[in-house]
């Protein structure tokens, strides 16, 4: 009797500190947390000291504290971003970490274009004819498309991701109008000069698909090495055009989020940026918890 009531005594003040939570979990899981959670302090002491930050513990509670999964790390207030970047920026690669780190829906204008002419939504049907007739997609339609998009459940108890769109100012005011707000503009800033290299030196294996890069992640097998394509636009002359339009665009698109644009340092490993991008959300996104 006196072991259980010293384990009581033991349980509640581990409880009362803040140690474990014993609402809706089994002690395994209990104690697959507390592992969890120990090594997210870790690794965030050791961001602060790698940065000279000081780590700052959020006392909002996570996806996965509240679930249990491990993998998401997402607040449970959904989040509303967009990202912009120039070609070979690294968008695509933040943009994966930033759906398994926060659970928002990705979204591209492409990839909504396409749903929506599949699905025979009105305005999927207006994109259409343009499409087939080859005519660029006006403005007015592919807000409607993304309006749309954005008002599904999904978007609407997860957030969204919206990536690399608007694009132009004209698209960015009339996603004002039609009521679009984010939380945060995220632009990952990287030299032109490392944009050129990055593109140039990218190679396509056409038999797996596999991307290398002849300098950064060359191919360690000759023959895969011999049959390596480059795309015809991956030439430094070419590269130079979609970045002049790219900024042109992007400088513009800026100016409409201001008050909640922040640049993010691209030309860093993909971890330090993808960790700079987080602490980046979070603080943007404090007042909504």
């Amino acid at each position: 009797m006196k072991f259980l009531a010293a384990l009581v005594l033991a349980v509640s003040a581990m409880t009362a500190h803040g140690f474990i939570q014993t609402q809706g979990l089994s002690s395994s899981s209990l104690l697959q947390k507390q592992t969890s959670n120990r090594q997210s302090e870790s690794i965030s002491y050791l961001w602060g000291v790698t940065t000279g930050r000081p780590s700052q513990r959020s006392s909002v509670p996570t996806f996965q504290q509240a679930t249990g999964n491990k993998q998401a790390t997402t607040r449970l207030h959904a989040v509303n971003i967009i990202i912009a970047g120039a070609p070979a920026s690294g968008k695509g690669t933040q943009c994966e970490i930033i759906k398994e780190k926060f659970g928002v829906v990705h979204l591209s204008t492409g990839d909504m274009l396409r749903a929506a002419v599949a699905a025979g939504t009105e305005v999927g049907k207006k994109a259409k004819d343009f499409m087939d007739s080859g005519k660029l997609v006006p403005d007015e339609v592919i807000i409607g498309i993304v309006k749309d998009r954005l008002m599904e459940e999904d978007c609407q108890k997860m957030g969204w991701l919206l990536d690399g769109f608007p694009r132009t100012q004209a698209q960015a005011k009339a996603l004002e109008e039609a009521g679009v707000s984010a939380d945060c503009f995220l632009f990952l800033d990287v030299p032109d000069e490392v944009l050129v290299e990055r593109v140039v030196g990218r190679r396509t294996d056409p038999v797996t698909g596999k991307i290398y890069h002849m300098t950064f992640s060359p191919p360690e097998d000759e023959e895969i090495a011999s049959r390596l394509e480059q795309r015809s636009d991956d030439t430094e002359e070419k590269v130079m055009v979609r970045l002049e339009q790219f900024h042109t665009n992007v400088d513009a698109v800026k100016d409409s989020y201001t008050e909640i644009m922040v640049a993010i340092d691209g030309n860093q490993h993909p971890s330090v940026v993808s960790a700079t991008i987080t602490e980046t959300i979070e603080k943007m996104t404090a007042s909504k918890a």
